[in-house]
């Protein structure tokens, strides 16, 4: 048979979502189609690091992936042919690996924000997901919301607060918080995914706190309108036309007051999930309807999930956020939601490397230079 696609796993990164990135890059090793599919696992560490990772010294089973110390140092170069190469930094057991496309499967800043996709554009390589732009204004949940917004979906109202405002007029910050909204509110970091840095905010005395824990991990900050809602989500797949999948609701224990980040990956009990969701003919239509324009609206490629509140009250949806490079371990909610629409996770993965390079292949052909 022909050779096979070199695709490159791209795990960790310096983000506070790394140790999920873990988690999902584990799951999509295991599931690659090994018929069709060379696989290199890539790790980055804390610190930035590029390093090739020995396939032979992975264990299959484990449930995360691991960055280990001792391997060889990478970086990325343009290749030939529209192929990356990775490029050993110095002379060792490895030499140039070529390769053909990158699965990022990353989380949050530094990561699924453009930056990596930057680089990978770059060098010219193929990659799995959305480009630069679309990257960079979906993980924004302020600029998120504005493009969705403005293509006609609703949204929740919010604030935004900066660190340099915060921490120059503190009280002025505190009050433009919730200036026009009611307690409870959530305060969510703008550039973060997987619940890290979110807080419920049910007095005015937790809101200052709620704030300071938020601007560790960005320099701008939401506040939005706590609403009595269930959560729902769509997995969104390009292909000739859009498909969006069935949805599936979450809803979190007891314990948990919304889906944080120990409900998602500490906690094994942390939610029950409908798969489909409960919901009539009429709003499962509706809200694939809206995944797929707020995909179309921040100009999306390959995959996204896309999230909802269902406000109980009003029956309406309304936008939260979108991810881009959604989380793929064996308890993520886009592989299981497209499984549970027709497309098997090893099919999905299959789909979205062709797509990379389908998308590839096409800008590989624009033309760069101009002549009269």
């Amino acid at each position: 048979m022909a050779d096979k696609i070199r695709v490159v796993v791209l795990y960790g990164g310096r983000s506070g979502e790394h140790e999920v990135s873990l988690k999902s890059a584990a799951s999509v090793l295991r599931h690659l189609d090994r018929a069709r599919f060379e696989v290199i696992p890539v790790s980055i560490d804390k610190t930035g690091r590029w390093q090739w990772n020995d396939l032979a010294a992975i264990d299959p089973a484990q449930p995360s992936l691991p960055i280990l110390l001792d391997a060889p140092e990478m970086r990325l170069a343009r290749g030939t042919d529209g192929r990356g190469v990775l490029m050993p930094v110095s002379a060792g057991a490895v030499g140039p690996i070529e390769i053909d496309v990158v699965f990022p499967v990353m989380h949050g800043p530094l990561c699924e924000d453009g930056t990596v996709q930057g680089l990978l554009e770059l060098a010219e390589v193929a990659y799995v997901g959305s480009g630069v732009l679309a990257s960079a204004i979906s993980m924004d949940k302020d600029v998120a919301k504005r493009l969705a917004e403005f293509a006609g979906v609703p949204v929740a109202p919010y604030r935004v607060l900066t660190r340099k405002a915060f921490a120059a007029d503190r009280p002025a910050s505190l009050a433009r918080a919730i200036e026009g909204l009611s307690l409870p509110v959530f305060v969510k970091p703008c550039n973060m995914g997987s619940s890290v840095g979110i807080h419920k905010v049910k007095t005015l005395d937790a809101l200052g706190p709620a704030l300071d824990d938020a601007f560790r991990y960005d320099l701008k900050v939401l506040v939005e309108q706590g609403i009595d809602a269930r959560e729902i989500e769509v997995a969104v797949l390009e292909g000739e036309t859009l498909f969006a999948s069935v949805a599936s609701e979450l809803n979190p224990n007891a314990q948990h007051e919304f889906y944080s980040y120990e409900a998602k990956y500490l906690d094994p009990d942390g939610a029950r999930v409908d798969l489909p969701a409960r919901l009539d003919a009429a709003q499962m239509a509706r809200v694939r309807a809206l995944a797929v324009q707020v995909f179309a609206a921040l100009e999306c490629s390959g995959l996204a999930r896309v999230d909802f509140f269902l406000d109980r009250q009003t029956g309406e949806f309304c936008f939260n956020e979108i991810n881009t490079l959604p989380g793929f371990t064996s308890i993520s909610m886009y592989p299981k939601m497209m499984e549970a629409s027709g497309v098997p996770y090893r099919e999905l993965l299959t789909r979205l490397v062709h797509l990379a390079l389908d998308r590839h292949q096409q800008r590989h052909a624009l033309d760069r230079g101009y002549s009269s």
